[in-house]
């Protein structure tokens, strides 16, 4: 079969029969479980992103690629959305993977009405990493308010990764694609001197050597002699595209785009290697493939499942009990959502829930852990379970 062009949102790949079929196990499905439109009065331009912050005012904001966050009261009726923040301007969203790509409110955004925002733009082609304030208005940010923390440049339009989110420990992860092209060019999954191909891990809350955040003190390579990025948290990625702490255990789960051949899930650890570009999944992409000392997948999966893996998240809500402690996780591409369970990391078990009639960008979780789409439909959906 001749290799074909698939340009979708998570990557540019080329896309060929596979080598090797290794199709997920599936055992008895927990439930029948749907999607459902969650808020039918309301639609949103390529929604990448979807957060509640922990303010007690019951709203959720979604971000929409081209540069806007839009905000509406959570609940099944809502009918009016208002423009949270228009940054159109400043965003370069040209490229299928460029624009606004996350979104994540400071944990004490409550106090001090700070949130930032990951995006692209151009000349040159780079990412930035952003905070901003919202006004005295608390449905209308202060768009004059934009503080730069980080900026790099991009040397491909794609793998840009794109998501924010603060751990546990307060401080503010950024998924970094290996920079783009195909194939990691460059090199820069290995290459510990640049932040492509990176998870980053960065203080907001103090400043030092000139930056708008601080090195945390346990950061991997912080105080390294080999030029290595004291940011750095773990290494290896091809493009991170969504990440999400486990409310419960704290664990950072990754959905990582692969290349032409297998999609992976990872749950990343300090100063973890996850093999790119020496592996693509569980699999050897280059032929010297030396795996001593890298941190293998949870998970991966195959050609004949899916082409571009969007990470999700351990549910921890109350709705779809049957659910409980699974990661749910989609494919952009063939639009199966999927559970799975790592009762035994070991052996886990991966179950089809059902296939979307839209394609998933992207998960998000309210202030009560339960999950929410974001569809390229323009709808925010949910899951249901069919009785």
């Amino acid at each position: 079969m001749k290799a074909r062009m698939i340009v979708l949102f998570g990557f540019l790949l080329t896309c060929c029969d596979p080598k090797e079929v290794d199709s997920p196990q599936d055992p008895a499905k927990p439930a029948v479980v749907r999607t459902a439109v969650a808020f039918p009065n309301l639609t949103f331009r390529r929604p990448v992103d979807l957060q509640q912050p922990a303010d007690n005012t019951n709203r959720l904001f979604v971000a929409e690629q081209e540069g806007i966050i839009s905000v509406f009261q959570r609940s099944p009726d809502a009918a009016v959305k208002k423009t949270f923040m228009d940054i159109t301007a400043r965003v370069d969203d040209t490229g299928n993977e460029m624009g606004l790509l996350g979104l994540a409110f400071h944990p004490n955004y409550k106090s001090n009405g700070f949130f930032y925002v990951n995006y692209t733009a151009s000349s040159p082609r780079r990412t930035i990493v952003s905070r901003f304030k919202v006004s005295t208005d608390p449905d209308r940010a202060d768009d004059a308010s934009e503080t730069v923390i980080l900026t790099f440049d991009q040397p491909y339009s794609n793998h840009n990764g794109g998501q924010l989110a603060f751990g546990p420990d307060g401080f503010l992860y950024i998924a970094i694609g290996d920079g783009g092209s195909g194939g990691d060019p460059q090199n820069n999954g290995q290459e510990r001197a640049t932040l492509l191909g990176s998870i980053a891990r960065i203080d907001v809350n103090t400043t030092g050597a000139g930056a708008n955040y601080g090195i945390p003190a346990d950061n991997p390579f912080r105080g390294n002699t080999a030029g290595y990025r004291e940011e750095i948290f773990a290494y290896g990625m091809r493009n991170p595209w969504r990440m999400s702490f486990d409310a419960a255990t704290g664990q950072l789960w990754t959905g990582d785009v692969g290349q032409n051949a297998y999609e992976e899930i990872d749950i990343i650890e300090k100063g973890g290697n996850y093999g790119w570009r020496l592996m693509e999944g569980k699999h050897c992409y280059t032929n010297n493939c030396n795996q001593t000392g890298l941190k293998l997948p949870v998970w991966d999966y195959s050609r004949s499942e899916g082409v571009s893996i969007t990470g999700g998240f351990v549910y921890r809500g109350k709705l779809l009990p049957s659910l409980k402690g699974k990661y749910i996780y989609a494919d952009y591409g063939s639009q199966k959502i999927w559970s799975l369970d790592f009762t035994d990391l070991n052996a886990p078990l991966n179950s089809e829930l059902t296939v979307a009639s839209f394609p998933i960008a992207s998960f998000g979780v309210d202030a009560d852990s339960e999950l929410y789409i974001c569809g390229f439909d323009g709808k925010i959906h949910r899951l249901e379970e069919v009785d």
